[in-house]
């Protein structure tokens, strides 16, 4: 015993720390008797400190999750729009993946709806890879600017380094790396990502210097054309830039942007691959779309393949599908499910634990958890099933969009919200 611990203060004093964070956390377990070294955020903290004492930078990031989700309910009814799942995997989930495998050793959730649902449900996530998840709860909408000022404390450390800003809603290839890369090349004071789209007098139009991205101005929803690229929602701001943000509810697209694109201090960077906000159902279903064709064409193996699959469709490993079917394309099927015999499925997300039965056919719609789908039944046009929805044998659904727990006995004809 005492060998052993002459053995550990010996690492402290030499400052080499070159074991691995579960073994350390083992020994301080067996030698010294501390069993709060087993608790995952001990772990965390363990990490933490061999990350410094290596020298590795630490990068932290906010993600800008909101309030309560209507435009997706009925699906947030259930859960909060964050960890409703998109390609069987949370949304928000593939933002921290993406921005841990960057380097990010904390990720803050900007929330104020049901963090303790969001913190429980991340835990495992939080151990499993090896990266901090807190919250910073608004008392009231601070917009999406006024979180970062609330988070200062959890965002702002020694080391100087800028940090992410995220919007939850935002899916694409996250192409974080060469984020950081624009940004230490300008030497400017924020970063912002920006998506070229066809009709841009929809959006607020970022209006730039093409050579070298500077952000001249910002044009809302142009009668005439001034250019195409819109803000994309993926931001990485020097510290400094919360100096300019008031403790209030503030837009940093209108409030906070322009001032530091009028001191010549933001620039932006174009997108490459796909974009979608999919905080509603339409786009929803268009996100999967693209985020399908983006993984066949960077990691096809994670795609379905076999007689009975139709273009991009992603199949977890759990679900049971039967003979005769016809799936794809644009199909997203989560663990558990089970599709019987000549069901056909398109452009659809089939979520955890869905039981559709035979014959049935479903295009362009989101099927909740746990619901059923009853034989010869018809669902299309996006149609919403909200968790654990029963819909009958031979019931036609045209864009019916249905709250949890409900048994659909009569067709719904046109779309319409079923109480």
């Amino acid at each position: 015993m005492a060998k052993q611990r002459l053995t550990w203060a010996a690492l402290f004093v030499g400052g080499h720390l070159t074991l691995s964070c579960a073994l350390f956390q083992c020994d301080l377990l067996n030698v010294f008797g501390w069993e709060d070294a087993a608790s995952s955020s001990f772990a965390l903290i363990i990490h933490d400190y061999i990350s410094k004492s290596r020298g590795h930078i630490r990068m932290k990031a906010l993600i800008l999750v909101g309030g309560f989700g209507t435009r997706l309910r009925p699906l947030t009814l259930s859960v909060p729009k964050p960890l409703v799942e998109f390609a069987n995997k949370p949304m928000i989930l593939h933002q921290i993946e993406a921005l841990k495998a960057i380097g990010v050793t904390e990720v803050v959730l900007a929330i104020n709806y049901q963090p303790e649902v969001m913190l429980n449900f991340l835990k495992e996530f939080e151990t499993k890879l090896e990266i901090k998840i807190t919250c910073s709860q608004e008392t009231e909408p601070l917009g999406t600017a006024g979180p970062l000022a609330l988070a200062r404390d959890k965002l702002i450390d020694d080391s100087g380094e800028p940090f992410f800003v995220l919007n939850s809603d935002v899916i694409s290839e996250y192409p974080l790396k060469q984020m950081i890369d624009f940004h230490k090349a300008h030497g400017g004071e924020a970063s912002i990502m920006v998506t070229k789209v066809d009709e841009p007098s929809k959006y607020g139009v970022v209006v730039t210097e093409e050579s070298t991205g500077k952000v001249e101005r910002f044009v809302e929803k142009p009668k005439i054309f001034v250019g195409n690229k819109i803000n994309a929602g993926i931001y990485l701001l020097n510290p400094s830039v919360i100096d300019r943000i008031e403790l209030r509810p503030t837009s940093i697209e209108k409030e906070v942007f322009p001032k530091i694109a009028a001191d010549n201090k933001l620039y932006a960077m174009v997108l490459p691959g796909f974009w979608m906000d999919i905080g509603q159902p339409r786009d929803y279903i268009v996100g999967l779309r693209l985020y399908l064709d983006s993984l066949k064409r960077n990691s096809s193996s994670k795609l379905a393949t076999g007689p009975h699959i139709v273009g991009n469709v992603l199949v977890d490993e759990t679900a049971k599908i039967g003979e005769g079917c016809l799936i794809g394309p644009d199909v997203a099927i989560g663990p558990g499910c089970i599709v019987e015999s000549g069901v056909r499925l398109s452009r659809c997300s089939v979520m955890r634990g869905v039981y559709i039965k035979k014959h049935a056919c479903i295009s362009s719609s989101i099927i909740g958890w746990h619901s059923t789908v009853g034989r010869w039944a018809r669902v299309e046009n996006m149609t919403i099933l909200g968790e654990d929805v029963q819909v009958c044998d031979e019931i036609y659904s045209n864009g019916g969009v249905v709250l949890p727990h409900k048994e659909i006995k009569s067709s719904i004809l046109k779309p319409e919200i079923v109480m």
